[in-house]
């Protein structure tokens, strides 16, 4: 972005290999993510100026909290090998796999039509917490990472995330080259309170796995496994068998502390003719899917938009 003074006058960017830059006629709408945005924001140095300094990028306007209070939802996962047949089996077999690739592009129907999860829950993690804190996501299949293909048994998966984390993470550009990743630092469990919940998770779980309706088809637990049984060893399960469950937010907060970014109607603090308009203004994540809100976000900002542009 292009920083004159105290206010956003416009946009540098790259095609084919060229820079080409272009000027704002009213102002600049960011919205690029809850990675994006404060990377693009870093790069155009706006943000914590001892970051940009330690990457060779000019501070044009300090904003500390760039790129700070970084939150999403973490999934522990519980794959359970089952009796009856799952998505496993028909994605293990290539007749099979072939059969259901050809439904959908001739019917629209079939197993590729599901949505991510089938069965979802929102309940209390334990008796002392006075509304839903965790959120259950089940699959009838099962993997050890995304893409790398499904086991080669029946299997389902029940993954348990956290609503409302404590824990804390941040985005950092590594240079002043935009096209270089930052790092994404999530800081997933480094809260204690987090901890006992996701502990706390995967023992109601287990107690769910064991309800009389749904204990006669399960084999075996196979993710984490039955070895894993003491507070600690959960906790250390819980570190080797999760992932984002991809709702990173709040990364430049809305609100009125030290490291907010920007205010109630999504300016930018100290810098005219810019917005922020996607997850990362969120002070907090929300206790649930993102993709709601985030739509929410951005047409709430065009009423504010359209709102100041009639002043």
């Amino acid at each position: 972005m292009l920083v004159d003074g105290h206010r956003v006058t416009g946009l540098e960017y790259r095609r084919g290999g060229d820079i080409h830059s272009v000027q704002a006629a009213a102002e600049v709408i960011l919205s690029a993510g809850a990675i994006n945005t404060p990377q693009i924001l870093q790069c155009s140095g706006i943000g914590d100026p001892g970051l940009l300094e330690s990457v060779g990028v000019q501070t044009r306007h300090p904003l500390p909290g760039v790129g700070k209070n970084l939150q999403d939802h973490l999934q522990i996962r519980l794959v359970f090998k089952t009796s009856e047949r799952t998505l496993n089996d028909e994605l293990n077999n290539p007749l099979k796999k072939l059969k259901v690739g050809l439904q959908y592009i001739f019917t629209r129907t079939g197993p590729l039509t599901l949505a991510a999860s089938q069965v979802t829950i929102f309940t209390r993690s334990s008796a002392s917490v006075d509304r839903p804190d965790i959120q259950f996501h089940m699959q009838p299949l099962s993997a050890d990472k995304p893409g790398e293909g499904v086991h080669p048994f029946s299997a389902f998966t029940a993954s348990v995330c956290q609503l409302r984390p404590f824990s804390r993470g941040e985005i950092r550009i590594k240079s002043a080259d935009p096209m270089e990743y930052p790092a994404i630092i999530p800081n997933y469990l480094s809260d204690d309170r987090d901890c006992q919940v996701v502990i706390d998770g995967i023992k109601l779980a287990r107690r769910i796995a064991k309800a009389p309706s749904l204990k006669k088809h399960i084999i075996e637990e196979y993710i984490p496994g039955q070895q894993y049984q003491s507070d600690e060893e959960l906790l250390e399960a819980a570190r080797q068998y999760s992932q984002t469950i991809y709702h990173p937010t709040c990364s430049c907060k809305m609100g009125l502390d030290d490291f907010a970014v920007v205010d109630a109607r999504l300016r930018v603090h100290g810098l005219g003719k810019l917005r922020i308009a996607d997850a990362s203004i969120m002070p907090e994540i929300v206790s649930g899917n993102t993709n709601a809100p985030t739509i929410m976000i951005g047409e709430k900002a065009a009423d504010m938009i359209l709102e100041d542009n009639r002043r």
